[in-house]
């Protein structure tokens, strides 16, 4: 990995580490879920940071993709479990971190495991480690401790302008024999349940991103496109341009843009059991004998 890169990589974790701890005051019962997502983005760009992903805010057992609407009027509430996961990019050089509060007080146990199972993966990074035996791990800490990981979502390499890269980091055991070279960028995000294990779709969509380039008659999509071109493929909120568009035809837009294949939706995810979900998150940088996290 070039100096530069390793540079840019490093402010981008230092950058989301502390937004990441300053958010933690924000996740109080009665807060809007639109106004947390506002301050993150804003404290973000405020130290100097590109936003690499719309922050996203999972209560209970919404698991990911949940990004407020720009008129969402939703709170926290008194008993909910909360997770934020926030990415940086400086130079389209990603860290991508999450963590998960327990409002309730009941869930520690599972959060702890959580944690510990992010730990024990960490721990087993270095090249020539089998992905699979990271899933190992992560499946086991959380079924001794009587949880359950979330079997079809998986960590992911980190490149340039590049969320989801290359190979994905499993939190159960899979077949396959992928395995870590030195200079990956890995982002582990083990997700714990108490409940089915598996997550689904929903219908609604709040995050974007551009899929390819193609021609588009109408005036505001083509407006929208050149700024969400810049981002190249990193993610997007629909909020980001209610300002700018009239929310209603922005909405016709986007789905019409997704019909025609130049952008992908990503719908919410939920617990397909209904069960709780926490995650935690680190970044990092895959080393000759072992890896530097830069989220830590």
């Amino acid at each position: 990995m070039e100096e530069k890169e390793l540079k840019a990589y490093r402010e981008a974790g230092k950058i989301a580490v502390e937004v990441r701890d300053w958010s933690k005051n924000l996740i109080k019962e009665g807060t809007r879920l639109f106004d947390i997502a506002e301050k993150i983005e804003k404290k973000i760009t405020d130290l100097g940071g590109g936003i690499a992903f719309t922050v996203n805010i999972c209560i209970n057992d919404i698991t990911a993709h949940y990004t407020p609407k720009f008129n969402d009027e939703s709170v926290i509430g008194e008993n909910d479990i909360v997770t934020i996961d926030l990415g940086v990019h400086v130079d389209g050089y990603i860290a991508d971190t999450a963590y998960t509060i327990d409002l309730s007080g009941r869930y520690e146990k599972m959060l702890s495991a959580n944690r510990e199972a992010l730990d024990k993966a960490i721990d087993l990074v270095k090249p020539n480690v089998s992905v699979s035996e990271i899933g190992k791990t992560v499946q086991k800490t959380l079924k001794d401790a009587g949880f359950k990981p979330i079997e079809n979502l998986t960590g992911h390499e980190v490149k340039q302008y590049d969320l989801h890269a290359g190979i994905s980091i499993p939190n159960i055991e899979v077949p396959y024999k992928w395995k870590i070279k030195e200079g990956m960028v890995l982002a582990i995000e083990p997700f714990a349940t108490d409940g089915y294990g598996r997550v689904i779709e929903s219908k609604q969509a709040e995050i974007f991103s551009l899929q390819r380039i193609k021609p588009t008659r109408m005036r505001e999509a083509r407006m929208l496109l050149s700024e969400v071109e810049k981002r190249r493929k990193l993610p997007f909120a629909e909020r980001w341009f209610c300002k700018r568009i009239n929310p209603i035809k922005l909405s016709l837009i986007l789905r019409d843009l997704v019909s025609n294949e130049i952008l992908n939706a990503h719908p919410i995810l939920h617990e397909k059991g209904k069960g709780m979900v926490s995650q935690f998150e680190h970044t990092m940088i895959v080393t000759e004998d072992g890896c530097e996290v830069i989220t830590r």
